[in-house]
Parts: C-alpha cells; structure tokens; sequence
C-alpha cells in the first residue's frame, strides 16, 4: 500500500546574501555564486518603465527595440549567435522598471556578453526594424482590447488611480503611429544610464565572469537620477461598460492600499490568498465549485514602486454577473465578520510558503526575488521575514485587517460586458 508522505512545512526559510559590488560609474552589481550549476544569468535592471516615458508607448518599444540590431551586428545575427551557443535574451518592462537577462552556459559566457554588449550598450534603433515592430504591436493590440478581461483590467486601472496617473492611463493603439526613432534615442539616453541601473548575477560567477560583466556596467554613460512627480490619485468606485456582443461579464473589485513596505502588505497576501490565491480558495469554492459561474477567479496584491493595492478578477456568464458580485462581496463579508478556521488558515500559510519555496529552488528563482527585494529597498532578510510573518498570523488579525481594509464602500468595482 502506497502511503502518501507528510506535508512538512518549513519554520523558517533562509535566503542567500548577495556580495554587492560597485563600478567605478556606480553601478551596484549583485552577486549571487553558486557553483553547482554551469550557467550563468545576469540581469540590468533600469528604472525606465512605463510611467516614465514621454509619449504613449515608447518605453516599451525602446527596451523591445534593443536587440534589434546594433552598431555592428543586425538584429538576425543577434538572434544567431544567441541560438548557437544556446543562450538566451529576456527584455521584458512593467510600470516601473525595464529588464534585460541573458542567459548562458559557463562555457559560453564570452560569447553571450560579447552581444549583450552591443545590446545595452550600441542600439541602432533601426528605423525599418522599429516600423515593423510598431506594426505588429499596433495589430496586437487592437486584437487584444477585443477581449472583455482586457478592457476590464485598463478600466480597472483607470478606475483605481485615474486616467491622467503613468499607473491608470491607457493609450490609443493609433498613438503607435507617432513613434519615431528620435523618440526612442531621447528615452535610451536618458533613462539607460550608469545612475539608473543595478545588475544581477547568478550561477557559476567566476572572477572572469564578473569582470567582463563589471567592464560593460562601467561604459554606461552617467546620467541623472529622475524624480517623477505624478498626478494625483482620482478613483472612481464604479465603472459599468456594456458590450452586448459579450458573451461573458469580467468582473474586477479591489482598491488601492500600498506598496510592499508597509507593515500590512504581508498580512494583506493573506487575506487576499484566502479569497482567492489557491484553488481551495474561499471564491473559488464558491463561484466555481458551488454554483459554477465561473471556471476560475484570482485575488492577490500587486506591488509598484510607488502604489499597491489588491485586485479580485473573474469571468462569469453574463445572466450571472449579479449573483456572483453579490457572492464576491458575501465572502468578503464573512472575513470581516467571521474569524477564519485554524485549518483553513494553516492552509493558506502552506499554500503561501509552498509556493514561496517553489519560486527559490533555483538561483534564477533566488536571482528574481533578490531583484524585487533590491526594488522595494530591502536585502534578502526581507524573504524570510515575509516567511515568519505569515506563520504568525492568526485568525483575529486577518479578521483585523479584512475589517481595517475591506469595507464595501472602499471597494472599486469595474464589470464589462
């Protein structure tokens, strides 16, 4: 008879420290060593996302248009030599940063630098290449905006910090025909500099690894530090779009809390994980499982540099909709009435620290989190204080905090369909 192994939960998770070493142009570079694997990843981290750009678009056809071509390579011998030698090239931007990891074998190193140099640091910017890309974005994303979830999800935005805010505001994908390929030199020069940028490095870091990785930080030009200054926050509580085409509702409630330094953030993942972050979930049980309006619903908190707040998301039948907000806002009722069964809550803990686990057992993983603690100010401490403050939360303050920040008249709501 085969017996199922016990579910051992860790008491506490340990994470690696960096060693953290500075270009003579300031770049911190942070290493993470780990011998027992022969690939090496590096990742330049500027603080050049989306809320930065000047006009609509541009900050993500810049970090797209990097490895397009170079000063002396074409954007199809880029993409060779990395095919090659098995390496890969990772561009990818949010709201606030912009990221670029490339991925080698130890034995390759050499060869994927010697591209990733020309990439960070001599773009073309090809004008052909960047008329294609805008092309195909442009269609893209006229397909997209089709979807209910999408319009959702840029209403949702809009709701939450209004349609003037770098974090609410939504563009026109007819604005893709206004970028020029000055727009993207003028936000590279300003935004890809020495003073707006961190490196992270894991894998099998050799000395020759970090040097050549330290030689191409150094020749980032200096730049300044910006400091944006954003419109204040306008949220609207309720937004309805009917689309009658739609054969669907999608459902999007939540609001704007904070970021991941305040003291409730962690506190605030649980609450949102019992909602809705797991299968076993509180509104999974309810709107799939019990009465089968959907086919599945999420909750979590999203982090920004400078906001954070939580989002519930769904899609239902649209005869439907109303009974499942009124199931949405039922379940957040009994948090804020009910104090949560140990055993519910011990599963959420496990679910939380699984996962969290699941995430670091790697160093690409470990590099990941290392990346986003370095972003919110913290050291890798930071994880494992996450990890102890979810083991000693209790039913009575997840009851506090679902009380604190979950009244309904706090909640935006936002349904297309």
């Amino acid at each position: 008879m085969i017996q199922q192994p016990d579910i051992i939960i860790p008491e506490s998770v340990e994470m690696p420290r960096t060693v953290c070493r500075t270009t003579k142009n300031g770049v911190k570079i942070y290493i993470l060593d780990s011998n027992d694997f022969e690939v090496v990843r590096f990742s330049f981290i500027f603080r050049a996302g989306t809320s930065m750009q000047h006009k609509p678009f541009t900050a993500s056809a810049t970090v797209n248009m990097l490895s397009e071509g170079s000063r002396s390579k074409s954007a199809q011998e880029i993409a060779e030599i990395l095919d090659f030698y098995g390496s890969n090239f990772d561009a990818n931007i949010d709201r606030d940063y912009a990221y670029l990891s490339f991925v080698s074998l130890s034995k390759f190193f050499d060869k994927t630098a010697e591209v990733a140099r020309e990439i960070i640091l001599y773009p073309a910017f090809n004008d052909k290449e960047l008329q294609i890309y805008c092309s195909k974005r442009k269609q893209g994303l006229t397909i997209e905006r089709k979807k209910i979830e999408v319009q959702s999800r840029e209403l949702f935005g809009k709701a939450l910090f209004g349609e003037n805010h770098p974090y609410g505001k939504s563009s026109p994908e007819s604005e893709y025909d206004n970028i020029t390929r000055e727009d993207l030199v003028t936000l590279y020069k300003e935004l890809y500099t020495s003073d707006n940028c961190f490196v992270v490095c894991s894998g099998r870091v050799s000395d020759d690894v970090l040097s050549t990785i330290e030689d191409i930080a150094s020749e980032l030009p200096q730049g300044e530090v910006r400091s944006e200054t954003f419109p204040a926050v306008e949220t609207t509580y309720r937004i309805f779009k009917e689309d009658n085409t739609a054969l669907l509702s999608s459902i999007s409630i939540g609001r704007l809390l904070f970021e991941r330094r305040h003291p409730d953030f962690v506190g605030m993942q649980v609450v949102a994980t019992a909602l809705g972050g797991y299968f076993g979930s509180r509104l999974m049980q309810n709107l799939r499982e019990e009465h089968g309006y959907t086919y599945g619903v999420m909750a979590a908190m999203v982090n920004f540099e400078r906001e954070g707040y939580l989002a519930i998301a769904t899609q239902v039948d649209k005869e439907h909709r109303d009974d499942a907000l009124k199931e949405i806002y039922f379940e957040i009722e009994q948090l804020r009435n009910e104090l949560m069964d140990e055993d519910e809550l011990q599963m959420v803990k496990n679910m939380m620290i699984g996962e969290i686990l699941r995430i670091l057992d790697g160093p690409f993983g470990i590099a990941d989190v290392t990346i986003e603690n370095i972003m919110c100010g913290f050291d890798n401490s930071a994880t494992e204080e996450s990890v102890a403050a979810i083991i000693a939360i209790t039913p009575e303050e997840v009851q506090r905090l679902a009380q604190k920040y979950l009244k309904t008249e706090d909640l935006v709501e936002v349904v297309v369909g």
